[in-house]
């Protein structure tokens, strides 16, 4: 008679070892968002004070997305063939010695490396972390789970510019960096005791140069994930370019200084908060009722976003246009937790991580990277001013219409492509 008793067991879902998880990892993600976004709000005191042109602020804040986007799927494709809670604690502890060292700066050189690896360490922890979360919660709680953890987003980035702030103008703009260091590190040795699952071997993916490309291929030829990822990139593109140019339009549109045009823009961001958690419970309530249900989400909420973010510009930020600016933030963020979970649903369980690497890799790569840039340039063409941003912005609300278009595209494949995995084991550690 077969014994048993060693075999790997059925990887449980929910409980208390799953919130721990979803805990850990949302702390993390505020924490990342927070050493992130301090660097836009010590800008200028960090420029006087290491004597840096403009263009070298800049290229510091380019670094880190190039980090983060040309080392998340390789990152993520090593993740999957060893431990997700190994790799999310080490990338923790990786990203708080560079914002520690950033601090401790001293010239360009000493800013610029320790910014990409913020970004490095970003592109190792959010597949990691979102394949840990997806697998701890049952597929029917998994958007809900996914809006939980994008709430981080909103929360880190308005803390860090917020708490940054007020340490660098009391105590001068290292503080912020060596603070916020310490929290990383203490919850990248908390993420060690997260529970995991057993990392799935396919024939050909072991490791090496053939089985990465082997693994690439075997995401990318499912036709749900590269209409999703095409999808993603240009969804970006709008939100990344609105972040950017949102102030200087109010600015010149409204003729109101800088600190109310930031005071604005932060409440339109805080939006989020309500938009993430929102996406994440109608994504599963949906997914309920119709097999497509999931992808529905980011088809309405991009669609719904870029036609919002026209009208805003055409009513040139009355009080009216300024709601429906917040209603957009909500849209915005309303994606996202699907999006997460959309990423998990369809693939093998040897590629979860490389998934969401991807789609990192897309969502900068084919739009965030370039859409702030592209706007500008528009603007230019166009004479600038309020008239030539305005259009220019506009044209970001037609990329989430078309976003949009794509994602109900993918939705028509994602039921068979969740049938083919929907019976996958996935095994304790």
């Amino acid at each position: 008679m077969n014994d048993n008793r060693n075999a790997p067991q059925q990887y449980s879902t929910g409980g208390w070892r799953a919130h721990y998880v979803l805990i850990v990892c949302t702390l993390l993600y505020i924490i990342n968002y927070m050493d992130r976004q301090v660097f836009s709000v010590i800008l200028q005191p960090m420029k006087i004070d290491l004597g840096l042109s403009d263009a070298q602020c800049g290229l510091a804040s380019t670094v880190l997305i190039f980090g983060m986007a040309f080392f998340s799927f390789p990152i993520a494709y090593l993740v999957d063939r060893w431990s997700r809670r190994k790799a999310i604690g080490l990338m923790a502890v990786l990203w708080s010695a560079a914002t520690f060292a950033t601090g401790l700066a001293r010239n360009f050189t000493a800013v610029l490396i320790p910014r990409f690896f913020v970004g490095l360490g970003e592109a190792g922890f959010v597949p990691g972390g979102t394949a840990l979360i997806a697998a701890s919660y049952p597929r029917e709680k998994r958007g809900w789970a996914m809006g939980i953890f994008n709430v981080a987003i909103p929360l880190g980035a308005a803390a860090g510019v917020i708490a940054g702030g007020i340490l660098s103008a009391r105590m001068g703009w290292r503080t912020p960096f060596l603070f916020f260091a310490i929290p990383g590190v203490l919850l990248g040795i908390l993420a060690f005791f997260m529970k995991d699952y057993k990392t799935a071997a396919l024939p050909d993916t072991a490791g090496g140069l053939k089985g990465f490309f082997t693994a690439l291929a075997d995401v990318l030829k499912l036709p749900t994930m590269r209409w999703y990822y095409v999808g993603l990139g240009i969804a970006v593109f709008m939100t990344s370019s609105v972040l950017v140019w949102l102030p200087s339009l109010m600015m010149r549109m409204m003729n109101i200084n800088e600190a109310t045009a930031g005071l604005i823009t932060g409440g339109i961001g805080l939006m989020a908060i309500l938009g993430a958690p929102l996406g994440g419970y109608l994504s599963d309530v949906w997914q309920r009722k119709n097999p497509r249900g999931r992808m529905y989400v980011p088809v309405v909420a991009y669609i719904a976003g870029g036609i919002l973010l026209i009208i805003v510009i055409l009513t040139r930020f009355t009080p009216l246009g300024i709601v429906l600016a917040c209603v957009y933030g909500i849209a915005a963020a309303m994606a996202m937790p699907a999006i997460a979970a959309i990423s998990q649903d369809v693939v093998p369980v040897a590629h979860k991580g490389l998934s969401m690497g991807l789609a990192i890799f897309a969502q900068y790569m084919l739009g965030g990277a370039w859409g702030p840039y592209i706007v500008g340039f528009v603007s230019d063409k166009l004479g600038g001013g309020a008239e030539g941003l305005g259009t220019a912005v506009m044209l970001c609300g037609l990329c989430g219409i078309v976003a949009g278009i794509l994602f109900f595209v993918a939705s028509r494949t994602y039921p068979e492509d969740l049938q083919k995995v929907r019976d996958e084991a996935i095994l304790e550690e």
